[in-house]
């Protein structure tokens, strides 16, 4: 369970950009160290319920903030979102640390927009699912049996058999998750560009995937699904036994994330490409 701290308006006086936000939510993810981080933080300033908040801190993993973003897609409430890492890689978050102010990090902050993938997803039994990722949508085997996808890209089927472990569709946000793990490209944020990359392609062998305009739709339609079923998953979520998914960017539901100055995503995403581990 999610954790958030209610309380009065906050009456002490502020400066003119001190009051950037004036309802600001915490939320914290069950871990040790984020309830850690939440009990310190709690007392520096007065919290309102996510609901009713201008901004949100975010404690906890890049997890854990995909959580908080897909819940305010789901409320259809979208405020910006500052990330304090007190997870494991926190790409998506800023260094914590709990001796500065938060409100004044908070209003220092400069925001970058990130846009979701809208996936349709169809079942082999024929129901019809709308989902979203921030990160990515997989197409998984569930079994033994390698997966074989039909490549749809625009009007034009592009592979009229991928035969492997699946595939993916990553956002420029997402490039450097599960996308980077798969040998996919980084794709600058502002690039308006999606990764579509194979996972342990069998065939065609030499396919190592594409770099697509966001404006243009992705269909992959599973080929033999009873022989070989095929889960999608869209960032947490999972659909079992699917029969074709349809892609495209949704610039409707734009989230905004908010970074310590010299700390943009833009930049981790730039400087991960010159990381040598």
């Amino acid at each position: 369970m999610d954790t958030a701290i209610s309380m009065d308006a906050d009456g002490g006086s502020h400066d003119a950009a001190i009051n950037r936000f004036e309802k600001v939510a915490l939320v914290a993810s069950e871990t040790p160290r984020a309830q850690e981080a939440f009990s310190k933080l709690y007392s520096q300033r007065d919290w309102v319920p996510l609901h009713e908040a201008d901004a949100v801190v975010v404690l906890g993993g890049d997890g854990f903030m995909l959580h908080t973003l897909h819940n305010m897609l789901d409320m259809r409430r979208i405020v910006p979102a500052y990330g304090m890492n007190r997870g494991t890689v926190g790409f998506l978050m800023n260094r914590y640390d709990n001796r500065a102010n938060v409100t004044r990090r908070l209003e220092k902050a400069r925001g970058k927009t990130i846009s979701p993938l809208r996936i349709t997803a169809v079942t082999q039994d024929g129901e019809m699912h709308k989902m979203c990722a921030i990160n990515e949508l997989s197409l998984l085997r569930e079994t033994r049996q390698t997966a074989k996808i039909e490549v749809t890209v625009g009007s034009r089927v592009r592979i009229e058999e991928l035969v492997g472990d699946g595939v993916l569709v990553s956002t420029p946000a997402g490039s450097t998750a599960y996308n980077l793990s798969a040998n996919g490209p980084i794709l600058p944020l502002d690039s308006s560009m999606l990764a579509l990359t194979p996972i342990s392609p069998f065939r065609p062998r030499r396919w190592r995937g594409a770099i697509l305009p966001d404006e243009m739709r992705i269909t992959l339609r599973v080929l033999e699904p009873a022989k070989r079923p095929v889960a999608a998953v869209a960032d947490q979520k999972e659909l079992r036994d699917i029969a074709e998914v349809s892609v495209d960017i949704d610039h409707s539901s734009a989230l905004e994330l908010l970074f310590d100055p010299g700390q943009s995503l833009a930049e981790r995403i730039v400087s991960e490409q010159f990381a040598v581990d």
